[in-house]
């Protein structure tokens, strides 16, 4: 057989069938499990561009991607209702723009502390993230505020994560956790939960800006259903509401390690 010919065959198979041709024969198991066979493969299903550095090789980076782990298997998994597979979307700077307004102009208001600048405007800017692919799921899950079976109450999350997150040692062996990082209250009917990140370097770009075009992804006012959008650099979800009261949001992130880089971001909210 020739390498080369079956090393290009190999880019027109999804993952799977690229598992069951390298269980065929010992000589199609190692020209399959070759690295950029699965980097190809990686980079093409989550469409997104070459990082150009990864830690892990990409046959482990890929499962981890597709094999539908997502972070409440590891951790209070007795606290998950669903989620949905958003996408992958890339971090080329260390700053991010979190926020739950969807509405132009975007305000930041610089304050000493993240908790102000969620109160004075619904946003805040983050350093020291972690740059290259990052991958984002709609999470839904029990409400915090009781640890009652019976309890109705959910939230939803907007939930993003390096793509080596689950390979670290420092998040498997629970040294890395979530921290609480800002919340604010929204007292009043809001038409819509929504959250977004943004790559701060890639804010004005043509596909960021489309996230905030509410008309064309976000459904009608009576469609109830999660909506989210994935572009290179941010993504978005959108969740339209019946009357309330308010919505508590709350900003949580993971370090990798004290003085680490940010390597997960959640936006979570809550009605009131």
């Amino acid at each position: 057989y020739d390498v080369d010919i079956w090393t290009y065959i190999a880019r027109f198979l999804d993952g799977k069938s690229l598992v069951k041709l390298a269980l065929t024969s010992k000589w199609f198991h190692d020209v399959i499990m070759h690295d950029c066979v699965w980097k190809f493969a990686c980079l093409r299903d989550l469409q997104v561009p070459d990082p150009r550095h990864v830690s892990f090789n990409w046959t482990k980076i890929y499962a981890t991607a597709f094999d539908g782990s997502h972070s409440y298997l590891f951790r209070q998994p007795d606290k998950h209702l669903d989620w949905m597979r958003i996408g992958a979307f890339l971090f080329d700077s260390q700053e991010a723009l979190l926020t739950d307004k969807l509405d132009l102009p975007v305000r930041i208001i610089k304050e000493k502390t993240i908790e102000k600048m969620l109160k004075a405007c619904g946003s805040c800017l983050l350093k020291n993230i972690k740059t290259g692919i990052w991958i984002a799921d709609l999470q839904l899950v029990r409400c915090p505020a009781c640890n009652l079976d019976t309890c109705e109450g959910t939230m939803q999350m907007l939930e993003a994560r390096h793509i080596e997150l689950f390979l670290s040692e420092g998040f498997l062996n629970r040294s890395w956790e979530y921290e609480l990082i800002g919340s604010h209250k929204i007292e009043k009917d809001v038409r819509a939960a929504s959250a977004g990140i943004f790559d701060v370097d890639h804010f004005k770009d043509c596909q960021s800006a489309g996230v905030f075009d509410l008309k064309r992804w976000a459904g009608k006012p009576n469609e109830m259903l999660p909506k989210a959008i994935i572009a290179f650099h941010a993504v978005a979800i959108n969740t339209n509401l019946q009357k309330n009261e308010g919505i508590l949001v709350k900003y949580h992130t993971m370090k990798a390690g004290p003085e680490g880089d940010i390597v997960s971001i959640r936006i979570s909210q809550q009605l009131l």
